[in-house]
């Protein structure tokens, strides 16, 4: 699903596949599923309340909660020129408010010749990013916006694109998506999967930190902070690292920021090996052979939900994004803790006294981690707290064995 602004007629996508895609594999997707598994797996920010400490009561806790090519509207090439150049028109049709043609070619250079005549905005020298791929024997899968259909839909934005098909690599190509980009991008990506959690193979994959306290003030600008903490964590990581954001096994949640995924939503959302509810499949597996029984191959919650979060550009990433699917499936989320102060005066009782005592403590460490977690001022971040200096800590060891 790409975050497009700008007239409809200077969108194109090109994404190469491995093979030709007919057009029933090729499908417009509802936005509604991507704003789904944004709310279920989004970062979050946890608010735990503090207890009476004279009456001892446990804490209860509550949850807050691809780049396209630019092209104008081309008339329909001719055959003859395409051929001419080395470019195979192998498939043309419209699905939905998308025009499809699937091309493939001999070299890149023709290729690219072919584009800027059908009117795509590709800069010069577009050919040594679409060379790795016709070496590769690849396809070149291009949509651009029907405007008539477009206008029928009476939506005023682009739905995303779906298309199916098998492959021995589990990649991502992103490297098409800088060839006109005015800086780096970043790239939200969901991946499905039934034995584990998804990694990157080709750079490395890092765990954002995690249930961290931090001030109680980040509540009102979350956005902010999550923005800061992750520019930080990039630019620590030098640029070149892939994070991911969640893991969950997506039969459950704890707690659910958002609803889960019905068996409907996902398989709209491509997972083939999950049943239809009557006890078999919906149609053959690409992996298991048609119509093996749902009990066979399937108990409820065998879908893997991992959210990778990564910022490119050519000099960090000039690879496209190679996978890998793990059999880990331990629980993660990138979740950061507030903490709800008990008002009430160190007087009440001798342990009220203590509470306050701990409280000063743990604010000290807010204040911390926040300016750890994002490079923001350590002065300013006290100031925001309400100090006019950080809280002074005890000796750590006073805390050691409560």
């Amino acid at each position: 699903m790409n975050d497009y602004a700008g007239p409809l007629d200077e969108f194109a996508l090109v994404v190469p596949v491995p093979t030709v895609l007919e057009k029933g594999q090729v499908h417009v997707g509802d936005r509604a599923l991507f704003s789904k598994l944004d709310a279920y797996s989004s970062p979050r920010l946890v608010e735990y309340h503090d207890s009476d400490p004279c009456e001892l009561i446990e804490p209860r806790s509550m949850i807050q909660s691809m780049a396209g090519l630019g092209a104008e509207a081309p008339a329909a090439a001719s055959r003859e020129r395409a051929k001419a150049l080395g470019v195979t028109i192998e498939s043309e049709y419209t699905v939905g408010e998308y025009d499809i043609v699937i091309l493939s070619a001999m070299q890149s250079d023709g290729l690219e010749t072919w584009l800027v005549e059908q009117g795509y905005k590709i800069p010069a020298g577009a050919s040594r990013a679409l060379e790795p791929y016709i070496r590769q024997d690849m396809k070149f899968f291009v949509a651009k916006v029907n405007l008539k259909e477009q206008k029928r839909t009476g939506l005023s934005y682009l739905r995303p694109l779906q298309f199916a098909f098998e492959s021995p690599k589990f990649m991502l190509p992103i490297r098409l998506g800088m060839i006109n980009a005015q800086g780096p991008q970043d790239l939200i990506i969901y991946m499905l999967t039934e034995q584990g959690r998804v990694e990157t193979t080709n750079y490395r994959t890092v765990k954002l930190p995690t249930a961290i306290d931090i001030p109680d003030h980040v509540r009102d600008n979350f956005g902010d902070f999550y923005k800061a903490m992750f520019n930080h964590q990039v630019a620590l990581n030098d640029n070149r690292s892939v994070f991911t954001e969640y893991v969950w096994n997506m039969s459950w949640c704890d707690p659910c920021a958002g609803p889960p995924l019905s068996p409907e939503d996902l398989r709209a959302l491509g997972v083939f090996w999950l049943g239809d509810g009557a006890g078999v499949s919906n149609g053959p597996s690409p992996r298991r052979g048609p119509y093996v029984p749902m009990y066979q191959r399937f108990t409820p919650g065998a879908v893997i939900l991992t959210r990778l979060h990564v910022r490119y550009s050519a000099d960090t990433f000039p690879e496209d994004l190679m996978f890998q699917e793990t059999q880990d499936q331990e629980s993660y989320q990138a979740r950061y803790v507030i903490r709800d102060r008990w008002t009430g005066s160190p007087d009440a009782c001798p342990r009220a006294r203590e509470y306050f005592e701990r409280v000063r403590a743990e604010q000290s460490q807010e204040a911390q981690n926040l300016a750890e977690l994002t490079g923001w001022d350590m002065n300013a971040i006290v100031k925001q707290m309400g100090y006019s200096e950080p809280p002074a800590s005890p000796p750590w060891w006073q805390y050691l064995w409560r």
